[in-house]
């Protein structure tokens, strides 16, 4: 709830206005992105897309949920070409994607995480596991 958390905002620090963030070039290529995979930049989905871009500047990962056709596989594609396309123009502050997408509703909670067998006191490594150590061992520059 955006007016909800503004208005928290301004009760706790009355008269401070926040700092407006030009994302000018992000939002160009966001544009251009959403050209190239045949979709409408329409405002709400620009706004979405920012969201996401905002929540992986504090976050080491996340998930997307919503219902079916929200839009969630097109704002996470959409962004990752984008900072590609930034990135390559030499845009400073914006990096190639790497994704990994999976469904956990698919796989067990051990499958997921990483269990612990009982029997012979061994630990396997769920699938976030893998894949957090294989994006923390790529070196490539993209």
């Amino acid at each position: 709830d955006p007016p909800l958390f503004s208005g928290i905002i301004t009760d706790l620090f009355p008269g401070v206005a926040p700092p407006t963030v030009d994302y000018g070039a992000l939002l160009a290529a966001l544009e251009s992105a959403s050209a190239e995979m045949g979709l409408q930049a329409v405002e709400p989905f620009l706004a979405k897309v920012i969201q996401l871009y905002e929540t992986t500047l504090v976050r080491h990962g996340l998930m997307l949920v919503g219902p079916t056709m929200a839009g969630k596989t097109c704002c996470y594609r959409a962004l990752a070409k984008a900072m590609g396309a930034l990135q390559m123009a030499g845009q400073p502050g914006y990096e190639k994607v790497r994704t990994a997408v999976l469904n956990p509703k698919a796989i067990t909670m051990g499958q997921l995480y990483g269990e612990f067998d009982a029997n012979t006191h061994e630990w396997t490594d769920g699938v976030l596991a893998c894949y957090m150590r294989d994006f923390a061992q790529d070196t490539t520059p993209d």
